[in-house]
């Protein structure tokens, strides 16, 4: 049995109350099976005895904030079996098949029912409960490995039969006069080898739980695979996936729009020099027909898919390999390929999942490193302020069009912030030009620190900067704006006493892309406003404009 954790919301089971010598008949059943037995006496938890319990249920029932979400199945399956008089099957909320069976192995002075089961039956429900760990509602509760130290897997034949053999159990111990050993003895005897569904089934759940680990790295998956140049963005993008689908090879190319051809830019792993590997045409070879259709294509056996075998002269070890498109919005980005799964094995459904994920994350860094590289064709020195290294306007007001044209494309969201810091002049009057400079190049590496790998953080003049948040809507921006200026206002400056508030603080207004501001004049003009507001309401603060002329603060 699983370890069960040192902090519960009420005692898991009380193993001493059980009928004698049943817990052993109960936890043999349980081993056979693979699957989770408990037996009950009312609402659950407590229950009397628990053999093989799946960890998320255990994970749900001794958390104070989760166990409630349980009630409304396993906690009332007692009384609903006793109920009914015979074995009542469920779904609970978490995806979970199971039955509750009433059982009479008390000597009839006792109500008793067995709940079993607490299995995955399929594989969509697992993927959802995993969506809920990783950025849902259950975020909190996925804080420990022992979540998934012990997730269960059956298909319903199976569960059928764990009734079949509880009922079995059951009347053989009372026969046996309860007389455990015996009962559990026969058990053994009757254990049978997995057959070859079960044996897939353990594997997808291996599988299912290694992948779960990486729930937290997926989150900053976009911070990983995001560099300074373009071509450490590739390289990055090629490398994070093969460490995540476990691949000895994989591939990066990008779609050239005005010739229509994937252009290889990264590769790892490969028999041959990827510089010898020529543009390829849309529709032409795997990777052509995977950007074409803008579908995914996962092989898990070559000689079977009836696709032409791979030329010898790349050397692959496996016949299986996924090609995925990137897109964003719509619009054909490139192809990443993940080929020779470490170990010999396949790519499945799971490693698509992941892609899924991840798909999105590295269309943002690709579109990033394409400006990236834009910038350097537009001479990268003449779009840079000289004093703090940030682009200047002129590049904000290329990038705030262009994101313009995006969000009306595609319908995205994105917001605007004008920072302005507070009482400059007094700063720059009492501390010289120098200490004035110095001040501006602190705050703009306190912007640079607080954001995002696809914002775009900069000065628009004087003491003024911008902030260009793509695919942001309004409550995220409030969220950054408030820890820009929160980062701003606990930095030591050097002459941060003399200022009026006794420190270095800032202003900022907040606009966000709409109907009425929707272009590039509107919405800076919003953000202006709002931060006009912003330092006739006291400085040091954070103001949003609204379609309706109205300016508000975050959460009013």
């Amino acid at each position: 049995m699983p370890k069960r954790s040192p902090i519960a919301l009420n005692p898991q089971e009380h193993r001493e109350d059980a009928p004698p010598a049943w817990t052993e008949v109960q936890d043999g059943v349980a081993e056979s099976c693979s699957l989770a037995l408990l037996l009950v006496d009312g609402h659950q938890p407590p229950a009397i005895a628990i053999s093989n319990n799946n960890s998320i249920c255990e994970a749900f029932q001794t958390s104070p904030d989760h166990a409630t979400l349980c009630d409304p199945y396993c906690g009332v399956a007692h009384s609903r079996a006793i109920k009914a008089g015979e074995t009542v099957e469920y779904e609970c909320h978490a995806g979970l098949h199971c039955f509750a069976k009433p059982v009479e192995i008390g000597g009839g002075k006792r109500k008793l029912a067995v709940i079993g089961g607490r299995a995955f039956v399929k594989s969509l429900d697992y993927h959802t409960l995993m969506e809920r760990f990783r950025s849902g509602d259950l975020q909190s509760l996925a804080t420990s490995e022992e979540v998934f130290s012990n997730i269960l897997f059956a298909e319903q034949q199976r569960l059928n039969e764990l009734a079949e053999r509880v009922d079995k159990a059951a009347r053989r111990f009372v026969s046996a006069g309860s007389n455990g050993a015996v009962v559990k003895e026969e058990i053994q005897i009757e254990k049978k080898p997995q057959p070859d569904l079960e044996q897939e089934l353990q594997r997808l759940r291996n599988e299912l739980e290694y992948r779960s680990r990486y729930a937290d790295s997926l989150q900053h998956f976009l911070e990983r695979i995001s560099g300074p140049d373009p071509a450490q963005t590739y390289e990055s993008i090629v490398a994070n996936s093969k460490e995540l689908f476990e691949s000895e090879r994989a591939s990066l190319l990008l779609l050239n729009e005005e010739s229509n051809e994937l252009i290889l830019k990264s590769a790892s792993g490969f028999a041959t020099d990827p510089a010898l590997v020529g543009p390829i045409r849309l529709g032409e070879g795997v990777s052509g027909e995977a950007m074409n259709t803008g579908k995914p294509i996962v092989v898990r056996d070559l000689r079977s898919s009836g696709r032409r075998p791979a030329p010898p002269e790349r050397s692959y070890k496996t016949d299986s390999f996924i090609s995925y498109p990137i897109t964003i919005g719509g619009r054909k980005v490139g192809v990443l390929n993940v080929t020779d799964k470490t170990g010999g094995r396949r790519f499945d459904e799971i490693d698509l999942s992941l892609l899924e994920i991840i798909g999105p994350q590295m269309a943002v860094a690709l579109e990033r490193a394409e400006w990236q590289e834009r910038a350097t064709e537009f001479q990268l020195m003449s779009i840079t302020d000289s004093l703090t290294g940030m682009p200047n306007r002129r590049y904000l007001e290329e990038r705030l069009a262009e994101e313009l044209n995006r969000s009306k494309r595609y319908d995205f969201p994105m917001s605007f912030l004008m920072i302005d810091i507070d009482d400059f002049k007094a700063y720059n009057d009492k501390n010289g030009h120098q200490a004035g400079d110095l001040a501006i190049q602190i705050t703009g590496h306190c912007l640079k620190a607080a954001l995002r790998s696809a914002d775009v953080a900069s000065r628009y003049g004087g003491e003024e900067f911008c902030i260009l948040l793509p695919q942001t809507a309004m409550p995220e921006a409030a969220t950054i704006a408030e820890r820009i200026r929160q980062r701003v206002n606990g930095t030591h400056y050097p002459h941060g006493k003399t200022q009026p508030l006794g420190r270095v603080t800032i202003s900022v207004g907040v606009s966000t892309f709409s109907q009425m501001v929707n272009t590039s004049e509107t919405i800076i003009a919003a953000a202006d406003r709002a931060l006009y507001q912003a330092k006739s309401l006291g400085k040091d603060r954070v103001e949003f404009y609204v379609d309706d002329g109205g300016i508000h603060q975050p959460g009013k």
